[in-house]
């Protein structure tokens, strides 16, 4: 994808670097939550599902928005190819399945200091469900290109995505990842017929 070999072997990334660095991140996350700010079990409990809940949103918005988003010109043209198209041409290179490290920790951090402007001490625990969501965003995704899903609801989510991949359908339809829930909120789950 890149002309030098270092910059190159960056864009990679091992689908088990996921957890390796987001379950300590979520586990911080949810110890200065619940022991620093000795937020309630149920407080807990509510601000990580609704964490959760803001990733896929969050997911859908940056995919339908910023990943296929393509300004005109060879650096937007190129960026957008760096960015995700990269996936759409080669959709089973296990290597560009799962974000960069780079990028989402980056990323981690700085939703993490969205969450403490905006609020406050349930922050950590939010964060801590919203981590959770990526997680599950990024392994499904590469699941869903490697895997052989066995219970009905990933394959049906496997298939959806799939529909996603085809030519006709890849800027304009499906584009959760880990839910169709925002594809049917906002019109963009498409008829049965172009499932087909």
């Amino acid at each position: 994808m890149f002309e030098t070999p270092f910059i190159d072997r960056f864009s990679r990334t091992h689908w088990a670097m996921v957890p390796f660095l987001f379950v300590p991140g979520l586990l911080g996350a949810l110890y200065v939550g619940v022991v620093r700010y000795e937020t309630s079990l149920v407080a807990t409990l509510g601000t990580m599902i609704l964490g959760l809940l803001t990733w896929t949103l969050t997911e859908y918005w940056l995919h339908r928005l910023l990943f296929h988003w393509e300004p005109a010109g060879r650096f937007g043209e190129r960026m957008h190819f760096i960015l995700h198209g990269v996936h759409h041409k080669w959709p089973r290179d296990r290597f560009r399945l799962v974000m960069p490290s780079m990028v989402s920790v980056s990323l981690y951090w700085l939703f993490l200091g969205l969450w403490i402007v905006t609020l406050g001490r349930y922050a950590y625990t939010f964060h801590a469900g919203f981590a959770i969501g990526y997680m599950f965003y990024d392994l499904s995704h590469y699941y869903m290109h490697h895997g052989r899903p066995r219970w009905q609801w990933l394959k049906d989510l496997r298939k959806h995505h799939m529909v996603h991949h085809s030519p006709k359908l890849e800027h304009e339809k499906k584009f959760g990842v880990s839910t169709t829930l925002w594809d049917h909120v906002f019109g963009t789950y498409g008829r049965e017929e172009t499932e087909a």
